[in-house]
């Protein structure tokens, strides 16, 4: 599981150095709402508001959502801290993170 995590953070890395991945729930709702988002990663460990702040939303819009790294490999990847959610906006990239994951 370890190596399926490290690759989907190098791609969600990718993502955000090339600016196809939002960071953070409120950029991730924002992305829902615009019908921009391809795929969501949510951390396991993100707080029960952030969750129920973003999940719903997504299920509502079709969104697949995937249940990837820690918090703070999340926010790592992306150059924080640590981040709740992230999300994909880039259709070959978020197939690429599907696929990786599906692959676990």
């Amino acid at each position: 599981m370890e190596d399926v995590d490290a690759r989907i953070l190098g791609l969600v890395g990718l993502g955000v150095r090339s600016r196809r991945v939002v960071v953070g729930v409120e950029m991730v709702r924002a992305a829902a709402k615009k019908g921009t988002l391809e795929l969501a990663i949510v951390a396991p460990d993100a707080s029960r508001h952030s969750r129920e702040k973003v999940l719903p939303l997504l299920a509502a819009k079709g969104v697949q959502v995937i249940e990837g790294p820690s918090a703070a490999a999340l926010g790592a990847a992306a150059g924080r801290e640590t981040t709740a959610a992230v999300g994909v906006i880039d259709r070959d990239l978020a197939k690429g993170i599907a696929g990786i994951a599906k692959r676990s």
